[in-house]
């Protein structure tokens, strides 16, 4: 999608400067000698209303004003001489510049003090203005008006414009409001994920995570009907599949998606990815750069993150399916070799897919995601006869059907991650793992 502007929040987004905030009202209750609110009954508050139940509810000082401005004193010293840049945030600032995205901040601190910030970080030139909620009638950010006057003010459409959020309250009413999100967690700010991911599009733990390409590349989740977009994702196993395997695989996919090492396995496999996307620190050199050659789109992330480069490329497929409203069915390879971790992993991720299909095909086996909220069943065609099949459950209270096997099942329940569908054998053509609720996992070896 296109990236047309960008509304950031400032304090906990660009500067860490929760801790600071907190500890200056404080600071405050010690100077008028008053138990104070607490922080999150205030946090939400424009300044000004939060320095009037100061005064008017817990009697400090002689005005609201003279609060106010007293607590203004204070906060400014702490941008100046306390509080840093969040790590990442100038390098994206600085690549949302270089494209030409016009920038605006829009906070709950007032303007004088968000001024003040932005200076003493020299971060002033990149926004095109700063927004108060107290320019907006002093309504909080439980209320959309300090986000739908900024984007007036960046002249921007609604669809294009980005919301960067850390608060829980600001990433909820900004996405209500229509607004793409990104949620900023830190590991310092007493922020819980469930409260902030539900409502993001993009979630990330700090800057270092964010990109423009990310941003470009992604499509919000939309009613997908017709043909599903049939997706290879190759992946960077230890232990790789062949060339003669990815390519063949390829040869049936709509859209590519290359995680990391696997741009090695898509090089020897002469297989151009549509995307390249990872940390590049299992790939080569040469294939690395190969694959951003090759790849329409490149989407980078750093080694030291919190998703893996799996779960990226599978946003990947996913965004691309969205966008052209679409099904997806997924074909994994290149993931489960060499470490055993990795590919239990690798099986949750399909698990948790959501697609209308995932499998993953190597070239000892093929695991499919047999499940009542998508591919129902398996039928495993004649080249399966005489091969061993496993069924493992990979969701609680699920049910399956196995026909034209050795041992054969009807409505059999299977206990998650138990043993009883295990080392099976195809005797028929007809052969069909179905499942009537939860989800197996379900491997045919070759």
């Amino acid at each position: 999608m296109d990236v047309t502007g960008a509304i950031f929040d400032c304090d906990g987004t660009l500067v860490d400067s929760m801790g600071m905030w907190s500890h200056a009202y404080e600071w405050l209750y010690r100077h008028y000698d008053s138990p104070g609110a607490p922080i999150d009954e205030v946090e939400p508050m424009a300044l000004a209303e939060a320095c009037r139940l100061f005064h008017d509810k817990y009697g400090m000082g002689s005005s609201t004003e003279e609060v106010y401005e007293t607590l203004c004193a204070h906060v400014r010293d702490g941008y100046e001489h306390d509080v840093a840049l969040m790590p990442g945030a100038r390098a994206f600032l600085e690549e949302l510049s270089a494209a030409g995205v016009p920038m605006i901040v829009a906070s709950s601190t007032p303007r004088r003090e968000l001024l003040f910030c932005l200076r003493a970080h020299g971060l002033d030139g990149f926004f095109t203005d700063v927004v108060s909620t107290e320019e907006v009638g002093g309504r909080d950010k439980e209320f959309p008006d300090v986000y739908l006057e900024a984007l007036r003010r960046l002249g921007t459409s609604r669809e294009g414009t980005w919301v960067f959020e850390d608060a829980p309250f600001g990433v909820r009413t900004a996405r209500r409001a229509g607004f793409y999100v990104v949620g900023l967690m830190n590991d310092h700010d007493g922020r819980r994920e469930e409260d902030v991911r539900p409502w993001c599009d993009v979630f990330v733990h700090g800057f270092a995570e964010l990109s423009l390409p990310l941003l470009r590349d992604y499509a919000r989740p939309a009613p997908a009907a017709g043909e599903p977009l049939r997706a290879l994702v190759v992946a960077g196993s230890p232990e790789p599949s062949s060339p003669a395997l990815v390519a063949s695989l390829a040869d049936e996919a709509d859209y590519v998606v290359c995680a990391d090492g696997g741009a090695d396995v898509c090089r020897a496999a002469g297989v151009a990815p549509d995307v390249f996307c990872g940390d590049s620190d299992s790939a080569s050199g040469e294939a690395a750069a190969w694959a951003r050659a090759a790849a329409r789109t490149c989407v980078s992330f750093p080694s030291e993150k919190y998703a893996t480069d799996l779960a990226l490329a599978l946003d990947c497929a996913r965004h691309e399916a969205a966008r052209r409203g679409a099904p997806l069915a997924v074909t994994l390879t290149c993931a489960s070799g060499g470490r055993p971790d990795h590919a239990l992993a690798v099986v949750g991720q399909l698990a948790g897919a959501g697609t209308a299909s995932a499998q993953l095909v190597e070239d000892g086996y093929e695991m499919r995601i047999v499940s009542a909220a998508g591919e129902r069943a398996w039928r495993l065609g004649a080249d399966a006869v005489g091969r061993t099949f496993s069924a493992v459950a990979v969701a609680p209270d699920t049910r399956v059907d196995e026909r034209g096997m050795r041992w054969e099942l009807e409505d059999k329940p299977m206990g998650l991650l138990d043993d009883l569908g295990i080392s099976n054998v195809v005797t028929s053509p007809d052969a069909e793992v179905a499942c009537r609720s939860g989800a197996v996992a379900a491997f045919l070896l070759r």
